[in-house]
């Protein structure tokens, strides 16, 4: 989630009213998702190359090393912070990513998309659908089969970065509505599977360790509140969050998105930068172009061979998590937004068509770092690896059919700009 999973899209630099009668300046959205959007390619390349270098690592004659390096523990045993450095990527690093992503969503829900219902619904009802019909669809595939009680979760989630990325490569020509539409869904669909990951994947829960995490998360909104800003108190109060929710059995993940969301979005008069804005800025090159190729890194060395990859076709688990990203995403964004227009609960980005809709719906099924973080969560052993290796199949299948799409449509695109 993003992965995997998971910038502000607001108009002209445009005024919105504050506590009291101050009003605040927002920086030009135009800019502000101009920025992302070319950190999150840049990410995405990384995470491409990490990708690359781990499926090679995993199967050469080193692949002893990967394994041994990957599952070699390290940290003290009080709380359960002895962890393997794969979990410390996936646990701790991702947490970093769950952070920024935690503080785009309460940008996109105040000031952004999301927090205007008419340009929102589409975007929302997309990503629903782009997360309930993968995960029905995978249920009708491999219905009763061992693991999919909890695996019907891997194909619910799209990779922002590498979403973002082919889309830049391939899509340049197309209205900036498009990429504000794949973004905005991207969030919600973020928001999903951070729902799925709190709701799944905890177990053991510790009241006194979740007590002390609802505290200090509490403390973190007051000094927001307070518009203390010092890094001092914060940065300890984070890692005390982060082992309080990893203590209390709650994916440590969970705790990067409840900082993102209780910090404060809107600048004070006089401020320039809001404190969201001003993290993000700072965070967001870690996160894209550290935390997740590190994650991947570790998450992506599964072993692949022609027997490896026949599994995944007959095998009906990992199967099922291949339709769900490709044949599911497609079908569910695209459908659902279909309902909407249809119904006139929303219409289609200014500039948009529904072929446009359709590449943007295939770039959904590229599921990457969430899903390999779910299929981590959710399998054991050999049968997370097969499942990984679906979600690398998947979304590498997914990357290349929106990519056909996306270069045609920028031709149609470019030829129209040039009449």
């Amino acid at each position: 989630m993003a992965a995997g999973a998971p910038g502000s899209l607001v108009g002209k630099t445009r005024s919105v009213p504050t506590s009291g009668d101050h009003v605040a300046q927002l920086r030009n959205p135009a800019q502000e998702f101009a920025r992302f959007l070319r950190t999150e390619t840049t990410g995405g390349l990384l995470l491409l190359g990490a990708t690359a270098i781990a499926l090679i690592w995993a199967n050469s004659p080193l692949g002893d090393v990967y394994r041994t390096v990957r599952d070699f523990e390290l940290g003290p045993h009080f709380l359960h912070l002895n962890l393997s450095v794969g979990d410390w990527a996936k646990d701790a690093l991702l947490a970093l990513f769950f952070f920024v992503a935690g503080l785009e969503l309460k940008r996109e829900l105040v000031i952004g998309e999301l927090s205007r219902l008419k340009q929102a619904i589409l975007p929302i009802v997309g990503a629903v659908g782009g997360m309930v019909v993968p995960a029905v669809v995978a249920l009708a595939v491999a219905w009763g089969e061992p693991g999919m009680d909890r695996g019907w979760a891997i194909p619910v989630a799209t990779d922002i970065a590498f979403a973002l990325g082919v889309l830049a490569l391939t899509g340049s020509n197309l209205p900036s509505s498009a990429r504000v539409f794949l973004l905005s869904l991207a969030v919600v669909d973020d928001l999903g599977a951070i729902i799925v990951i709190a709701v799944l994947f905890t177990s053991g829960f510790n009241l006194i360790a979740a007590a002390v995490a609802v505290v200090a998360l509490a403390l973190y909104a007051w000094l927001q509140h307070r518009r203390v800003r010092t890094p001092w108190i914060y940065v300890p109060l984070a890692v005390v969050v982060w082992v309080a929710v990893h203590s209390a059995g709650v994916h440590a993940t969970i705790a990067g998105v409840a900082l993102g969301l209780l910090t404060r979005v809107r600048p004070d008069p006089g401020e320039d930068e809001a404190p969201a804005l001003r993290l993000e800025h700072r965070l967001q090159p870690w996160s894209a172009a550290v935390a997740v190729p590190v994650f991947a890194l570790f998450a992506a060395g599964v072993e692949i061979d022609a027997r490896s990859l026949s599994e995944v076709f007959t095998t009906a688990l990992p199967l099922a998590v291949l339709i769900g990203l490709v044949a599911g995403k497609t079908v569910g964004i695209l459908g659902a937004s279909a309902l909407a227009v249809g119904f006139r609960l929303a219409e289609l980005p200014r500039g948009t068509g529904w072929r446009d809709l359709a590449a943007l719906s295939l770039l959904g099924g590229v599921g990457f770092t969430v899903s390999l973080l779910i299929a981590e969560l959710a399998l054991p052993g050999a049968a997370s690896d097969r499942a990984k290796a679906a979600v690398l199949l998947a979304s590498a299948i997914a990357s290349l059919l929106a990519a056909v799409v996306l270069l045609r449509r920028n031709k149609v695109h470019g030829a129209s700009e040039e009449d």
